[in-house]
């Protein structure tokens, strides 16, 4: 079992940033920057947990809602994550997409 709290915690930290951002910020970049991020969790998620099913895409479901989608992404893929290395992946996507989103 892999000890995630190095995803949560970064994801927590980015999460928190988003929901404290300005809506300039959040239009500019921040939201879609954290939805990418919440679409690509989700998808190694996927992959992860069912390899040969067809992957779906994690709706827009609006810039307020970024924070929450990077959250339950992230969540979703610490339940299936096998290794440190996996692990290591997503905390360095997080902390790439805080970086490019500006918060």
């Amino acid at each position: 079992m892999v000890d995630t709290t190095p995803l949560t915690r970064a994801v927590d930290h980015f999460a928190d940033l988003l929901r404290a951002a300005p809506q300039s910020r959040l239009q500019r970049s921040a939201a879609a920057e954290a939805l990418a991020l919440a679409r690509e969790l989700a998808l190694r998620a996927q992959r992860l947990e069912d390899p040969a099913a067809e992957p779906r895409e994690m709706p827009d479901a609006g810039m307020f809602a970024a924070a929450d989608q990077i959250t339950v992404a992230s969540r979703d893929l610490a339940l299936v994550l096998r290794n440190e290395e996996e692990l290591a992946e997503a905390v360095t996507l997080v902390a790439e997409a805080q970086k490019r989103a500006g918060v």
